[in-house]
């Protein structure tokens, strides 16, 4: 077996392309380092509905050049069999380590196969990218990020000409392809060929944004903004002079790339800490909201000041916002979102008189939705100009975010006191998350397998009245990997994460309320009920 081991990093260390993970492979090799070969060449990376995300290194368990230039291959190969082996590939790519050189990768593996590569002038928001791939004509794109992840992780996110993140069966027919290269000498992979695009194309997307704010709104809530050491800053800040926004002022120590995340544990606004510097600075400065981006700038994240403290809003409470303000705007169309997402949005649709969908979790699905107006996820993501970006956006939410912020302030209130009128109108929908990061992934499997097994009857002393096994689908939703409990007065999602080693319970209970006087007691019986929900799931999932 050993033998056998050494004989497969061998191979792959006469292929691999980067002088980087050959050095660092060779010397595990020489070191015999067994545990770490075994995990590095346990299988391959797989290629699905996320792409590819994983850890960087050498081997085909990990991140590097090699890996992606079978994807690539892949790719190409997929659009071939398509009829586009002729067509325009849009390649974008974040401040990342190895980013620039994936996207480089992909590109010289385009231009090889015959395909027409364009990649954008430098590293920029995830957004940018899939604009650019509907206003170029491209038959695809490719996003070298990996988003929130913790520095040493790196991804590979494709999306079809749509625009949209590809989805079943497109994953598993690019993934067969990638399976079928044998070795990398059989993938031509020119020095030269492809286009570097000037600023044109970011010119559009800022053009682009316009259409997400009202020509007569108010401009005038002041922000702080934090890029969390990602791409964001240079495109917000252009957007919100474009819009007449004050400048935000900026956490200074966060605003540039950094691919390391000095500052951070992990550069996600969700994760506790990742706001500290930036509740700082605003404590310093006395904005109207905090703004946030993730380090791809995909997300949107908003705080607000709360009883003289500031606080982050979760991605429902501004999913909800959102909604609300596009409402009262007069938007038409279908407002969606996931079904692990606030059962609000529902609410404030149908009083609306408006369509509303539920699809699985992530944008792949949410941007598929016939006639989409508004749709949003609750980890952050927020789609509000569907025509321009068919993706999450976090630079248009922000506009929009802002936009609603100055509406407020020229009454006389603030996010929170729309807040509570959402409360008032369609009862208070609290929500919360139970989140479990692991090494080894079987904890995860075994969790699953054990609320199948031996699924909850109530939780907090609320009855299931519905428990369902998403794998089956159901008449709206396709086949996934997730547990779905109805009870009374509240909802529990369960599935594990499609981009982390992470199990994540979402939940969310509905507290009827009459009027504002009601409000405080009816949030401290929505967090004892969430707080006695996720300490129930938690002993019948065992962890």
């Amino acid at each position: 077996m050993h033998d056998d081991l050494t004989a497969r990093a061998r191979t792959w260390l006469a292929e691999d392309p980067d002088p980087d993970t050959r050095d660092e492979l060779a010397k595990l090799i020489d070191a015999g380092a067994t545990e770490e070969l075994e995990a590095r060449f346990s299988g391959t990376l797989q290629f699905g509905t996320a792409g590819l995300r994983g850890e960087l290194g050498a081997g085909p368990m990990r991140m590097n050049r090699a890996v992606v230039i079978r994807a690539a291959a892949g790719l190409a190969a997929y659009l071939r069999k398509q009829g586009q082996g002729t067509g325009t590939v849009v390649i974008g790519y974040d401040a990342r380590h190895k980013s620039a050189d994936f996207a480089r990768d992909t590109a010289a593996v385009m231009t090889g196969a015959g395909l027409r590569a364009v990649v954008l002038p430098r590293p920029l928001p995830t957004p940018v990218l899939a604009f650019a791939i509907r206003h170029l004509g491209a038959v695809a794109g490719v996003e070298v990020t990996a988003s929130h992840n913790p520095p040493r992780d790196n991804g590979y996110k494709v999306y079809l000409g749509d625009g949209s993140q590809i989805v079943p069966p497109a994953d598993a027919e690019i993934a067969t392809e990638i399976q079928a290269i044998t070795s990398l000498h059989d993938v031509p992979r020119p020095d030269t060929g492809w286009e570097t695009l000037d600023d044109t194309v970011l010119e559009a997307y800022l053009a682009r944004t316009d259409a997400v704010l009202s020509p007569t709104s108010p401009r005038t809530a002041r922000t702080v903004y934090t890029a969390m050491h990602g791409v964001g800053k240079d495109t917000l800040l252009a957007a919100f002079a474009r819009a007449g926004f004050p400048a935000p002022v900026l956490v200074a120590e966060q605003a540039d790339p950094d691919p390391d995340f000095p500052t951070v544990a992990f550069p996600n606004p969700e994760e506790p800490g990742a706001m500290d510097l930036a509740f700082a600075q605003a404590r310093a400065t006395d904005p109207d909201l905090i703004i946030a981006n993730d380090p791809d700038a995909d997300r949107c994240a908003a705080a607000v000041k709360d009883d003289g403290e500031w606080r982050m809003l979760r991605g429902d409470e501004v999913g909800s916002l959102l909604a609300a303000h596009l409402v009262r705007r007069g938007a038409t169309g279908v407002f969606a979102e996931s079904i692990v997402s606030s059962s609000l949005l529902g609410r404030i649709a149908e009083k609306a008189g408006l369509p509303y969908e539920e699809t699985l979790t992530g944008f792949k699905w949410i941007a598929r939705v016939d006639g989409l107006r508004y749709g949003y996820e609750e980890a952050l993501g927020y789609c509000v100009d569907p025509d321009g970006v068919r993706d999450k956006d976090g630079i248009t939410a922000a506009l929009l975010i802002t936009e609603l912020a100055s509406v407020l302030k020229e009454e006389g209130r603030t996010l929170l006191d729309l807040l509570d009128d959402l409360a008032v109108e369609h009862g208070l929908h609290a929500t919360d998350q139970l989140s479990v990061r692991v090494q080894d992934l079987s904890v995860i499997a075994d969790a699953m397998r054990r609320l199948r097994e031996q699924p909850p009857t109530g939780l907090a002393g609320l009855p299931v009245t519905r428990a369902e096994d998403l794998t089956q689908g159901t008449d709206t939703l396709p086949p996934t990997d997730g547990l779905r409990y109805t009870l009374t007065g509240a909802r529990v999602v369960v599935r594990p994460s499609g981009t982390e080693p992470k199990l994540k319970c979402y939940l969310e209970v509905v507290v009827p309320v009459a009027d504002h006087h009601e409000l405080p007691a009816a949030r401290a019986k929505a967090a004892d009920l969430l707080a006695a929900i996720k300490r129930d799931l938690s002993t019948a999932a065992g962890i």
